[in-house]
């Protein structure tokens, strides 16, 4: 079968452990990069995940296939709006890894279908995202002030 791919690598001067807990731990500061809204699990393989807007609206829910602090991420992701909903599963891959006085951060999402609704959603969405983590992470506040997704709307 066919799969489609969107990769996204950027370099964060700050440590994998500060990285990992932004990714993960800290729901107010994960609102302050996501656009208002932040993932809920326990972070342990197996465990339920879902990204939730400021009004407890579930935008995305899947699974923790593996969790290894401060290293690895990989989430079994099923976007909740129909028409991306019946593209079925895709999975994130975050890894973490030391360069220097950075951590080099890479996002693979992937999904078993070609051509992809939720890819090209996701390739608009995680520049966005991931502009505004580095920039709270160097600099204590977002790159980007507009809303994402519009009116909390996908």
């Amino acid at each position: 079968m066919a799969r489609s791919t969107f990769v996204y690598v950027t370099y964060i001067r700050t440590t994998p452990e500060k990285l990992w807990s932004a990714l993960t731990d800290d729901v107010a500061f994960m609102e302050q990069y996501w656009f208002g809204m932040h993932c809920e699990s326990q972070w342990k393989a197996g465990s339920s995940w879902k990204l939730v807007s400021g009004d407890g609206q579930i935008f995305d829910a899947g699974e923790i296939v593996d969790a290894e602090p401060p290293r690895r991420l990989v989430i079994r992701w099923e976007n909740q709006k129909p028409e991306l909903k019946v593209e079925g599963d895709s999975y994130c891959t975050m890894e973490l890894e030391p360069s220097g006085s950075a951590v080099k951060l890479s996002i693979t999402h992937t999904i078993e279908r070609d051509p992809s609704k939720l890819i090209v959603a996701v390739s608009g969405g995680w520049p966005k995202i991931l502009s505004n983590l580095k920039s709270l992470l160097e600099t204590g506040s977002i790159a980007l002030e507009e809303t994402y997704p519009k009116s909390n709307q996908r």
